[in-house]
């Protein structure tokens, strides 16, 4: 369930590139580029203080991404951030100078994006976020979806404009398949996983992620000793770890990766010491999660910067999905799609073993930080589960009392 990391990088200072990536003036410049976007604003810091005391820790702090962009996931902030630097820098190549956001609407720019197309492989989240950012900047853009992604989530992204690309099999199979047919067609490949020879571009999707993690350490009433995040391929996992190892030096706070039990790629990467791909067996309910096979550029970072790292199983992602949606205390209600909570589910298994809250650290006085990544990006779906319509949560969340 629960396994502490004793990779040999353990502890070891981030390589240059990785450190550049997440560094504070890279940053700084996310910051930047989101004054340009259209509906940006700082998502909410949830304080559950009643959930921290039922648990017996000092605070529960929720960073919630349901609000960021109008995409209701973090993934707004990596794959569009992403697509934006790759047209600004062919832009300047084609035009011979430096291009600025701030041209990002020049007519010059827009015709050297409408050349351009975009593609990846996605769950859900990462594909609408690549397809918003396609159409911000007039680029043209292509999105594989496996077979495993629902209905409502593939509308999602085609309002976007994108082609949408079905492919047989799970999330790996998709990835692969993207990669193939862009190479065909010299597409450029966004993709939020990276592997041998390709890792500028996820590492660029990651860098879109630290923004979260500057808003969080400036709404924080102090910095976290304990932070829960849950990963698939492992790209807000590694941002996260990474930035706060950069930000905070030798004092960062105990760090857990939590994955779902049936995709658990980065836990057995754990167990094994080096990068594995897990076999694919029963699907798993965090189907933004589900996936087998870790990302290279995550992978190195989290080896150096996660402390434990952990697995949940279906049924807990379910019961923190009902448990946010109905708190049993004073803390509000939070709607949270079935991987949004998962670093919460986390945190509840480690809290109710004491030999587990011991090799943690866990303790009366711990400052907890946890991100729901996701809301209700299939409503259907989030009712079937949680017994209560998205708009059901939130007016209860705005009732007084």
């Amino acid at each position: 369930m629960l396994l502490l990391n004793h990779h040999p990088d353990y502890r070891a200072i981030l390589e240059v590139a990785d450190a550049d990536t997440l560094s504070i003036d890279a940053a700084r410049d996310v910051e930047r580029f989101l004054r340009y976007r259209e509906g940006h604003k700082e998502t909410p810091l949830l304080s559950l203080a009643g959930l921290a005391g039922e648990i017996g820790v000092n605070s529960i702090h929720l960073k919630d991404e349901g609000h960021r962009l109008g995409l209701g996931s973090f993934k707004a902030l990596g794959g569009s951030y992403a697509v934006i630097r790759l047209v600004l820098e062919e832009a300047t190549r084609r035009l011979g100078r430096d291009v600025d956001v701030s041209e990002l609407q020049n007519p010059e720019v827009k015709a050297v994006a409408r050349e351009m197309t975009v593609s990846c492989a996605t769950d859900g989240n990462h594909g609408r976020s690549v397809a918003q950012g396609a159409q911000l900047v007039g680029a043209k853009c292509a999105i594989f979806v496996h077979s495993g992604v629902t209905v409502e989530r593939i509308n999602a992204i085609g309002r976007y404009g994108a082609q949408m690309i079905r492919v047989d099999g799970n999330y790996d199979d998709s990835v692969c398949e993207a990669s193939r047919v862009a190479a065909e067609n010299s597409w450029i490949t966004v993709s939020d996983t990276s592997w041998p020879g390709y890792e500028r571009i996820p590492g660029l999707v990651m860098q879109g992620y630290t923004a979260l993690v500057s808003e969080a350490l400036c709404q924080l009433p102090q910095v976290p000793t304990h932070v829960f995040v849950q990963s698939g391929v492992g790209g807000i996992a590694a941002a996260v770890a990474g930035h706060l190892s950069i930000l905070l030096g030798k004092n960062p706070p105990f760090f857990t990766v939590v994955e779902p039990a049936r995709a658990a790629c980065l836990f057995e990467s754990a167990r094994a010491g080096r990068a594995v791909k897990v076999d694919h067996g029963q699907s798993t309910v965090m189907a933004m999660l589900e996936c087998y096979e870790p990302s290279l550029v995550a992978w190195r970072i989290l080896s150096r910067t996660a402390d434990a790292f952990m697995t949940v199983e279906d049924e807990d992602a379910i019961n923190v999905m009902r448990k946010l949606a109905n708190p049993s205390n004073t803390d509000p209600a939070v709607v949270s799609g079935e991987s949004g909570g998962v670093g919460l589910a986390g945190l509840l298994k480690v809290a109710s073993k004491q030999t587990v809250r011991d090799k943690v650290g866990l303790g009366r006085d711990s400052r907890v930080f946890l991100i729901n990544t996701e809301g209700a990006t299939d409503a259907r779906r989030y009712e079937e589960l949680v017994g209560l319509s998205p708009a059901q949560v939130t007016l209860s969340s705005r009732s007084p009392g």
